[in-house]
């Protein structure tokens, strides 16, 4: 019924190490088969990919037809050197470099954009992410550069504050979001922004030992909090697992997305009509105009 609205083809939901060290001397195309399989077996047939820096997302473009696959990708993601990024794409100096590389990734074969505004969740802690954000100036002419050369926007952004700027700079779509307020939400709820939370991820790793399940517990009450108020206020949602990252197996993570969404606003018909409305807006939008 629904489609994987965030994956990476290239992880393998165990260790990332592992999973880079196939695709290191070329795309392992097996491994990309062994994932088609999973969503093949569990009825996906849309998959937007997060994008990577070693091809792969590339080749699984080429090879999804073959298992009946609606497949877009980036081809990488995009981000400011020295900052959170370069396990999934190629990093930028100066506007002028990004410029060039949302060329790039149009003559690779990209169907939309991804850029990263800020880190990631800090896992050891309830409420933090992971270094400085982008400033709004930079994100909005990022967001501005793509458009113009016929692209919509992906967002990897975490934090209240990054999550409104970005929404603000006009992205299309913001992935993870973690952390928001109650104006950003309210942003959100204004926009045309499609949120795509993946908060599996935190659920799926609780009782796995990595992290303390005291602080995995608190983020997944504060993601579930926001996620009720996002609904409530009218914003645009789909699901989407980020598969591939620890413990989200391709197919399986689109799964436990919708077993966690089920969870916090329940099966309710007007909860599957939101998620597919946001999804055919990805749909419609995360292909190349």
């Amino acid at each position: 019924m629904f489609g994987e609205n965030h994956a990476h083809i290239f992880m393998n939901a165990v260790n990332y190490r592992q999973a880079v060290r196939k695709h290191e001397n070329g795309v392992d195309e097996e491994v990309i088969y062994s994932h088609f399989r999973a969503y093949q077996e569990k009825n996906i047939s849309f998959v937007r990919d997060g994008g990577d820096n070693l091809q792969v997302s590339k080749r699984a473009k080429e090879l999804a037809g073959e298992y009946g696959i609606d497949y877009r990708t980036p081809v990488f993601a995009i981000h400011r050197k020295g900052h959170y990024g370069g396990i999934v794409g190629r990093g930028f100096e100066n506007l002028k470099e990004y410029a060039a590389l949302v060329k790039e990734a149009g003559a690779q074969g990209g169907d939309f954009i991804k850029i990263m505004t800020t880190g990631i969740m800090d896992f050891n802690t309830d409420g933090s992410v992971t270094e400085t954000p982008l400033s709004f100036g930079e994100v909005k002419e990022m967001v501005h550069i793509a458009h113009e050369e016929g692209f919509s926007v992906m967002a990897h952004t975490n934090g209240a504050r990054a999550v409104r700027e970005v929404v603000e700079a006009g992205a299309d779509s913001v992935e993870h979001g973690n952390y928001v307020d109650g104006e950003t939400i309210q942003a959100m709820a204004e926009s045309d922004v499609v949120w795509v939370p993946t908060i599996t991820v935190v659920k799926n790793m609780i009782g796995c030992g990595r992290f303390s399940d005291k602080v995995l517990k608190k983020i997944w009450e504060t993601g579930s909090r926001n996620i009720r108020s996002a609904f409530a206020r009218g914003v645009h949602m789909a699901l989407g697992s980020d598969a591939g990252a620890y413990r989200v197996y391709h197919g399986q993570g689109l799964a436990d997305e919708w077993n966690c969404f089920k969870e916090i606003l329940g099966d309710s018909q007007p909860v599957q009509q939101r998620l597919l409305e946001g999804e055919q807006r990805i749909r419609e939008k995360f292909q190349r105009q």
